[in-house]
């Protein structure tokens, strides 16, 4: 069974992600971490697969993103986890740019 089209939702202006940072977000259920990496957004769990810290306080280092707690990495488009102490991939979340605004799509809710 495949998963039901994203449901896109308004998050922030670009111009309130700087490049090279991270903006925590809460949809729903769910938290998530938006980066800005040279223009392009990204979007993740913001939740480290680790232990309990916010992954959009981390550092962006290229395309990943260092968790602030024990330094794990996670790659940005992909969600893979590629440094120790992390095991565990987090989940990704389509991203697109409409004018000034940065949109995240979350699954839709029955």
């Amino acid at each position: 069974m495949t998963e039901p089209a994203p449901r896109f939702h308004r998050v922030a202006a670009v111009s309130e992600i700087p490049p090279g940072e991270g903006l925590h977000v809460k949809l729903g259920g769910w938290e998530i971490a938006i980066f800005n990496v040279g223009g392009e957004f990204y979007a993740i769990d913001d939740v480290c697969t680790h232990a309990y810290a916010l992954l959009s306080e981390g550092f962006v280092e290229g395309d990943q993103i260092e968790c602030p707690l024990h330094g794990g990495r996670f790659e940005l488009k992909t969600g893979k986890a590629v440094g120790a102490p992390c095991t565990e991939d987090v989940r990704t979340y389509p991203v697109r740019r409409e004018d000034d605004a940065v949109l995240v799509g979350v699954p839709a809710a029955d």
